[in-house]
């Protein structure tokens, strides 16, 4: 079979404080539309973990210590044109030093 990617999923943790700049700064980037509906994400409690070297400069806990944190994962479908440009977004109004992103091409369903 020979996939061609249009879309891909984005998929980052966020401390539930900042969650709704996140969200708001990748959607209005064009992020997260599906058919006529703008804004379309899905979230799920979890928890972190993080241990800061000497070097981080941590937005929570402190540096040598294993911290755990409360955060959201945010996941946001968008399209394989405008992922970089959403990206950078992303990381302009994310918290985190490191925020770990996940992006996962996505299969759209007439091509299989």
């Amino acid at each position: 079979m020979n996939f061609d990617i249009k879309k891909v999923k984005i998929i980052v943790t966020v401390p539930a404080e900042n969650l709704e700049e996140v969200r708001n700064a990748i959607c209005n980037e064009g992020a997260g539309i599906i058919g006529e509906y703008s804004h379309c994400t899905m979230t799920t409690k979890c928890i972190g973990t993080s241990k800061p070297s000497d070097n981080a400069n941590p937005y929570i806990g402190e540096k040598n210590n294993l911290t755990f944190i409360e955060e959201e994962k945010l996941e946001v479908m968008c399209d394989i044109n405008i992922v970089k440009k959403v990206l950078k977004k992303l990381r302009e109004v994310h918290p985190y030093e490191e925020p770990a992103i996940d992006i996962i091409p996505l299969i759209d369903e007439e091509d299989l």
